[in-house]
């Protein structure tokens, strides 16, 4: 079987009877879809998918971040007031 990644799980029929109640009943939680008792898919509230990208995007950063300090030797040093 594999492993439900969520606290909450509903299938398919009852996510089809009324969505808006298992996102209120998992108050912001992930849902884990199960078809025949296997995970299919997971329902994530739109505020949870938003702070979700948010993170992906802010770890990108940090490694363009790190990625650029190792090429620090590299820089050439400019004078803002020599412009």
């Amino acid at each position: 079987m594999e492993h439900v990644l969520s606290s909450y799980s509903a299938s398919i029929s009852e996510l089809k009877k009324n969505p808006t109640a298992l996102l209120k009943e998992a108050e912001g939680e992930a849902i884990t879809i199960l078809n025949h008792n296997t995970p299919t898919a997971y329902l994530v509230p739109a505020e949870t998918y938003e702070m979700l990208l948010n993170r992906l995007e802010d770890a990108e950063l940090a490694r363009v971040v790190r990625d650029r300090k190792n090429e620090r030797s590299n820089a050439v040093e400019v004078d803002i007031d020599s412009v």
